[in-house]
């Protein structure tokens, strides 16, 4: 997940993007643009995406394109349940800013305190290290495809914490260096059922989704749960590229991925960046959740609560990417526009580049 979440964002901050550089895109023209940019996957024998563009707080471009499930011939639709993977990463951030701001738990507590499986390395890893990808943890994932074993199969989460902990060394002092890792995560969830009571599933219902009307949304931690209009992954035939075959998964860990959610009810959750409903702090909540965090070293962070800075057009843009288990997701906003773009699809789609293509060509009318 790491390498490709790292090409994805490399692909989005590309000068050269899908879309032709030709003048700017018109409000009144946005759909009949991303239309054309997603025709390769609306057809009736594929996988494809759902998409919506939101400007001001208003959606000015909805729809699905491709099906959501072949065998039954279900086409995708703005109501489709998607897995987004590491666009997953911010909800977990929001859970463990909010369980701070509640004083259960500090940025500054050693991950210790709540996960003692981990060893005491020569310097203290911080919940902070975790958020920001500085902790100098091997990535769980990567640690558990060298033990031969497949993201097709269940990872417990108590084998998940032990692959961890049997590390002697961390690749790095805590906080000298940044290294995108699912690991760090995985704890953050593992931390905030430890520091609520409540598995990471039912506290972001309770204090994230619910209060923004996210009805649609969940992390999915039981690989047995019935979600209705969920869309399936699929991949390429390797026999027959013409035809497509359904990506399985018995995977149901959650914190570095696991949210299933629909384009519409992440609009819900874009919009809360301008006007926050969550927690107590309003406005300061939403700074802290786009802000970075320096290195020991002087050198400035990289990655926020669980969001990506990027640059698109010249314009500077923030959120995350997500490949995983056949799905492909993409959340990107461009605060100066009140201006984002949600793209989730259950095939291969370079979707950084779909999204970075619409918004470098998209200029909405600035508001008065």
């Amino acid at each position: 997940m790491k390498s490709l979440v790292s090409a994805l964002v490399a692909a989005a901050c590309l000068s050269s993007v899908v879309a032709p550089a030709s003048a700017d895109v018109a409000t009144a023209d946005i759909s009949a643009s991303v239309d054309a940019l997603f025709a390769p996957w609306n057809r009736a024998d594929g996988p494809g995406c759902a998409v919506a563009v939101v400007n001001d707080g208003k959606v000015v471009h909805e729809r699905g394109y491709g099906m959501a499930n072949l065998d039954y011939g279900i086409a995708i639709t703005p109501d489709t349940v998607f897995y987004i993977a590491s666009v997953s990463k911010q909800f977990t951030a929001a859970a463990i800013a909010l369980l701070a701001e509640e004083k259960k738990i500090s940025l500054d507590d050693d991950l210790r305190k709540y996960v003692p499986e981990i060893p005491a390395y020569q310097k203290p890893i911080l919940v902070r290290h975790l958020v920001h990808h500085t902790s100098g943890l091997r990535d769980y994932l990567e640690l558990w495809t060298k033990s031969g074993r497949s993201y097709a199969d269940s990872i417990p989460e108590a084998e998940a914490i032990a692959s961890i902990a049997r590390q002697d060394a961390l690749d790095f002092t805590p906080g000298s260096a940044y290294y995108y890792s699912n690991s760090g995560y995985f704890l953050l969830s593992v931390i905030v059922k430890r520091a609520s009571g409540k598995p990471l599933s039912q506290y972001a219902q309770e204090k994230i989704f619910g209060p923004l009307g996210m009805k649609n949304t969940h992390f999915h931690d039981d690989r047995s749960r019935v979600v209705p209009n969920r869309a399936t992954a699929y991949f390429k035939n390797k026999a027959d590229e013409t035809a497509f075959s359904e990506f399985r998964t018995s995977y149901d860990l959650v914190g570095d991925g696991g949210v299933l959610t629909t384009v519409r009810d992440l609009v819900r959750w874009d919009q809360n960046f301008y006007q926050n409903k969550l927690g107590t702090r309003g406005a300061a909540l939403i700074s802290q959740l786009e802000s970075t965090e320096p290195l020991t070293n002087g050198n400035p962070g990289e990655y926020a609560f669980g969001l990506l800075r990027r640059e698109i057009g010249g314009m500077k843009a923030i959120g995350h990417p997500g490949t995983f288990i056949g799905f492909k997701a993409d959340y990107v906003r461009i605060p100066a526009q009140r201006t984002s773009m949600i793209t989730l699809c259950n095939g291969d789609v370079e979707v950084t580049k779909l999204s970075s293509s619409v918004l470098s060509a998209y200029r909405p009318t600035p508001r008065s």
